[in-house]
């Protein structure tokens, strides 16, 4: 998948399931890994770091 199909769709995610959408992408991540799906799967892991580039660093 594009770079820009990438992103767009983390942030589709990311408004959707707010502060759940990093751990759903990488349980989808999963799922596809453990169907050996690698193609899928990576495009979910490519979704997941997008994600979390995305998020503000958490506050301490």
């Amino acid at each position: 998948m594009e770079t820009a199909k990438v992103m767009d769709y983390a942030r589709s995610l990311l408004a959707a399931h707010g502060d759940k959408a990093q751990a759903e992408a990488a349980q989808k991540a999963a799922a596809h890994e453990a169907a050996g799906e690698t193609g899928d799967a990576e495009t979910w892991r490519a979704i997941e770091a997008a994600i979390r580039q995305m998020r503000p660093p958490h506050q301490g």
